[in-house]
This record gives structure tokens, sequence and C-alpha cells, in this order.
């Protein structure tokens, strides 16, 4: 029978080469300004980088640079997000972008200050989080 080997992964880090991979993808387009969105759920975030007309020039997630299960919801992979999607942004030679935010997890605002540490300037913050007005209609009341 022998012992089983079980190779543990890092706990938390980046996939290296996740991330070179999603480096290595270069925006075709030059431009100044843009947009970033920032979508933030319980489970996962996603950052995209779009041009002023809407079209998304670059993007990322959690998921998408190795983070699984209950990982891709932390504020850490949200930032390694960030700092991804801002050193595409800087190869495409973005200086300034209007954020927005839609979402309540928990990598909302690291996702944003990772990015900002490129050195790319955000002029708008802009939230567009869905707020329900009166939610969903309440369970009928038990009969005994």
């Amino acid at each position: 029978m022998g012992k089983k080997r079980i190779v543990k992964s890092g706990g938390g880090s980046v996939d290296a080469g996740l991330k070179a991979r999603a480096l290595s993808k270069l925006p075709k387009r030059k431009m100044e300004k843009g947009s970033l969105f920032i979508e933030s759920t319980y489970n996962n975030t996603r950052v995209s980088l779009a041009d002023t007309k809407g079209n998304v020039v670059a993007w990322s997630s959690c998921g998408a640079l190795g983070f699984r299960g209950a990982k891709k919801g932390t504020p850490f992979a949200a930032a390694k997000v960030g700092e991804v999607v801002g050193d595409k942004a800087k190869m495409a030679g973005v200086k300034s972008v209007s954020v927005v935010v839609k979402g309540v997890g928990a990598g909302r605002e690291s996702a944003l200050r990772a990015f900002v540490t490129k050195g790319i300037s955000v002029s708008l913050i802009k939230d567009v989080t869905p707020v329900p007005h009166n939610g969903p209609r309440p369970p009928k009341p038990r009969r005994v």
C-alpha cells in the first residue's frame, strides 16, 4: 500500500503561470482615458477596463488568477486582480479612469486601491450597487 503523497499548494498566493498568462495578452488599442468596472460579490471579484465607448479592453478576475473556493472572495485576491488590470492599463497607455463599483463583496475597495498604486489617476468613483425597494414577497404564515 504505502503512503499517499499529497502535494499542497501555497495558501492563498497567485499562481505565477496564470498571472503571466493574464499579462501576456497585450491590449491592442492605445488610449488615454477609460472606465474601470469593479464587480465584487461574496464569492468573486471581477475587474474590467473599458474605453470611453464602453468596449472592454482588459479584464481579470480572482478565479482567472488561480484562486479557488472561498479564497476568491477575499480582499487579498481582489487586490491581486486590481494589480493585474492596472499593469494592463499601463501597457495600454491609460492615464485616468472613471470607476464604477457594483456589489457588496469584500474586494470592492482593495481592488481599487491596488489599481491606483500603478500610477493611474481616478477622476470619478460611482457606486451602482442594486438596492431593492421592497424585496421579495414574505412567506405565508405557518399553519400548525
